[in-house]
Parts: structure tokens; sequence; C-alpha cells
């Protein structure tokens, strides 16, 4: 477990214009008031300038998805796409209730507070990094996908992660691998159709949750591929992934 950089820089700002759009690190942004008038602190990865709810649209609400990937409902996934419909409604109010906020679908202070709380200053969740996620190179070239979306692929892994982590008691969750390029694939013996090679899957060690403890809670948290103990190639760990379609797969342990 990593312990969190200071990722919260206070300062007050009068008279600004707020902007109801998030804020990069890049603009080292003073703290925004929101639309309900409060006042939210400046995070160094992302900052949310205002109250998100059922309706609202755009980048500020595309950061959101990604945070609360991990809330889905069991079976579902939430579509990582800037536009706040009742699935995005749903996913916050799941997360709120993980973490004993007044759980009302409706972001505001509290709820990003929390996120602050979670993520690092690259914007991974405090547990997870980009290393873990990818052994095969260090610039994410060569899958099936731009680097950039890889990587992009594989912070919405880390935060499903992340969310699934704390569900199972905040227990530390091995991750052996992630991101593939062809080339990787192709030397590990992967399937011609990973989804490794999208940067949406980690294969995970056992830990102190085992294998199958692993692959039961991932079906709550928006893995859509879920192969585990008595899978062919899978009795040694637990492989997860997000991306299209739905293939579950773990026989010794129910699933």
């Amino acid at each position: 477990m990593r312990s969190r950089p200071i990722g919260f820089l206070l300062a007050t700002l009068a008279g600004a214009v707020l902007a109801l759009g998030g804020t990069s690190a890049a603009s080292a942004s003073p703290p925004t008031a929101t639309a309900s008038g409060d006042v939210g602190t400046a995070d160094a990865c992302y900052t949310w300038g205002g109250t998100l709810r059922e309706g609202s649209s755009g980048e500020a609400v595309r950061q959101l998805q990604i945070r609360v990937a991990g809330y889905p409902g069991t079976g579902n996934q939430i579509a990582i796409d800037g536009a706040f419909g009742p699935a995005t409604r749903a996913a916050v109010t799941r997360f709120q209730s993980a973490y004993g906020l007044a759980a009302d679908g409706i972001a505001g202070p509290a709820t990003f507070n929390k996120i602050y709380q979670l993520q690092d200053n690259d914007c991974t969740p405090v547990n997870f990094t980009y290393a873990e996620l990818n052994r095969c190179n260090s610039d994410w070239s060569g899958g099936k996908v731009s680097a950039a979306t890889a990587r992009a692929n594989a912070l919405v892994t880390m935060w499903k992660l992340q969310a699934m982590r704390h569900a199972l008691g905040d227990r530390p969750i091995t991750v052996n691998g992630g991101f593939r390029s062809v080339s990787c694939n192709s030397a590990v013996g992967g399937a011609a159709n990973s989804r490794h090679m999208y940067g949406h899957a980690a294969d995970l060690g056992a830990g102190s949750q085992g294998f199958c403890g692993l692959a039961q809670a991932a079906r709550n948290h928006g893995f859509t591929e879920i192969l585990g103990p008595g899978y062919p190639g899978h009795n040694d760990h637990t492989h997860v992934a997000g991306g299209s379609g739905r293939f579950w797969s773990a026989p010794s342990c129910g699933i």
C-alpha cells in the first residue's frame, strides 16, 4: 500500500468566476465554489467545480464516471461517456453508501472530497499504479488500441480494483500483470483476442482473499470478464477485465 502524496491545495480566491466543469492539475486551481455555494478543495489530479447530478454532462461527469466505475451493480458496467444518466446515478449512490456518505446519487463536495482522498496526483487510486498494470513496456504501445486508449482503459481497471479492494475489507490486492502489447501477449501464450491487449485486464494473485474470493467479488465491480480456478489455465490466478460482452468462468468457485 502506498502512502498518498499531499493532493489538497488550500487557498481562498475571492470574486472568482467559477465554471461547473473540472480543471486539471496543470492549472493549479484554488478552492472552487459549488452550485450550492459550498467551497470545495482543489486537488492535484483533478478538481470538480460544481455539483453533478442526473442530466449533467461533459468532462467533469466523465472524470466522475472513471472513479465510480467499480460501483455499477452486480453484473453491470457503466459507460464512461460524460453523460450522467440513471446508471451513473446508481453508481454514485453505491459509492456514497460504501464510504458512509449521504447516498443520494448527487455528486457534491462530500463525494468529491472522498475521491480526492482516494487518488494520487497522477489520478490513479492510492492502492494501485500504472507500473502494476503494465509490465510489458514503458509507453503502452503495440496493443490492439492506441497507447493513450490502453492507458486510459487501465486507469478505469484500477478504479474498479480499488472499489473491489474496499469491499473486501481494504486488504491488499496483488496485481501480477495487466496491459500487453501484441508481442508480449504472444510471448506468454495469451489468447488472440485477449483483453490484456486493450488495457482492460488484470491478473490477480491470491493474496489473503484467495482466488475464488477475488473472482466472486469481481462480479459486483464492473468486470465483464472473470476467469479463475476451474477454467483452463487459470488455477494459479484470477483474471478480471472490462470491455464489451460478458464471460465469467471460474467453476471451482461456483462461477
